[in-house]
């Protein structure tokens, strides 16, 4: 049997008429000879009220709890769209991320799934089911229900198609593809049809919300391709897959912008072997994701390292900093809070030289200056003044015609 995993977000089950639509979608595919898979969000604002219900109760929720909490929502979504789909004349059976087994490591509110039983899976597949599992969640081997974070029911979706040998997820979500940039933002971002796992990890790692990086991680690593789909059209969206000779003639693929990022500094480090992995240490044990790491070596003696973090993770940031100030020479540590992340990316860069070049060109035209730049083999990031930072976004996108389809650009973007 052909299985196809399609994955509704939040906003595609909202109420009953998008909801008897998502299960439409569902009988089709089951009519084309498909085994169906749905992984469903938390309805509409449901998870931002119980999150707002846990806070008015406790300021300092525990992290096990809300995970016993933030899982409500998901299972609601199931149990509706699997009576849904009775009510429209086709079995179905819904399941907990408890009831398929999905283990996952014990890091409550950003677990990372260990394993998926597709057994029971394939078992009510066999039996004629449309199968509907919650998105979102796991447990862990202490029987403790966990979540995965941002995107994880992207992340279910595709790590389930993994688990069941599916070459395809459908992502429905409420825009009908990946644009070259946020639209919301650059009212001119052209729809691409096809971009490469790689190009779309970098998008999302930094900051592009139509897909979670970790989901991308799965299809490429079980070789899923990801087909991001309107849940209101009936169109053809973006499809995520491995890269194709034609994509290295666009230098550039996307752009993106990250609002929620600090960044900070620890000045005067003494320069010695190990001092560079104790920072780091504290960080991790913080639960602290690091992003864009430069260090810089003053003298032989003191050297100045500075790294982004997430906004979400200051606090405990803070926490990791005072610790590391008393085991380490430190002169002195700043946070700043008014950055911000503007980046290209492009496998054809990989092929291309003089990106650099635009970027930088049209970021001075625009008179917004930079703070650090990092890069990678697709990717130029630079980070701006929070202020400046659509206004950055914008002339980059002008410099490499990102307002235009990809067959359209001339080739030097």
């Amino acid at each position: 049997m052909k299985i196809l995993v399609q994955k509704f977000g939040g906003t595609s089950v909202a109420d009953a008429v998008k909801m008897r639509r998502a299960c439409q979608r569902a009988i089709d595919a089951k009519e084309k000879g498909f085994g169906v898979v749905i992984v469903a969000s938390a309805r509409g604002k449901q998870t931002d009220v119980l999150v707002a219900d846990a806070y008015e109760l406790n300021p300092n929720p525990p992290k096990r709890e809300m995970d016993q909490l933030l899982s409500t929502g998901e299972i609601q979504s199931v149990s509706l769209l699997a009576m849904a789909l009775e009510s429209m004349g086709h079995k179905a059976i819904s399941f907990t991320g408890s009831q398929i087994r999905m283990v996952t490591d014990s890091v409550h509110t950003k677990a990372r799934i260990k394993s998926i039983d597709a057994e029971r899976i394939h078992k009510k597949l066999n039996e004629g089911n449309i199968v509907v599992i919650a998105g979102f969640q796991g447990i862990d081997e202490h029987e403790n229900i966990t979540t995965l974070g941002r995107g994880g029911s992207d992340t279910t979706a595709v790590a389930i198609a993994a688990a069941l040998g599916a070459k395809e997820c459908e992502i429905y979500t409420d825009v009908d593809g990946v644009y070259t940039t946020d639209p919301r933002i650059f009212k001119k971002a052209a729809k691409l049809d096809l971009i490469s796992y790689d190009e779309m990890l970098e998008m999302a790692s930094l900051g592009a919300g139509v897909m979670h990086s970790r989901a991308v991680e799965f299809g490429k690593k079980y070789d899923v391709t990801i087909h991001v789909r309107s849940s209101s059209e009936q169109t053809n969206g973006t499809l995520i897959t491995h890269e194709v000779p034609q994509m290295e003639d666009v230098v550039v693929s996307g752009a993106t912008i990250q609002k929620d990022m600090a960044k900070i500094g620890l000045l005067g480090v003494a320069n010695k072997p190990g001092n560079a992995a104790r920072i780091f240490t504290h960080l991790a044990q913080h639960k602290v994701v690091v992003n864009d790491i430069i260090q810089t070596e003053i003298s032989p003696d003191v050297a100045n390292i500075s790294f982004m973090i997430n906004l979400s993770d200051l606090n405990s940031a803070k926490e990791a900093i005072e610790e590391i100030k008393k085991e380490i020479s430190v002169k002195d540590a700043f946070i700043r809070e008014d950055i911000a992340e503007v980046s290209v990316v492009g496998v054809g860069m990989r092929t291309h030289y003089g990106v650099a070049e635009k970027m930088f060109g049209a970021l001075a035209e625009a008179k917004v200056n930079i703070d650090t730049i990092t890069t990678s083999e697709i990717r130029i990031s630079c980070s701006v003044s929070k202020d400046q930072a659509e206004k950055a976004l914008e002339a980059v996108c002008m410099a490499f015609e990102l307002d235009r389809p990809a067959k359209q650009r001339t080739k030097s973007s």
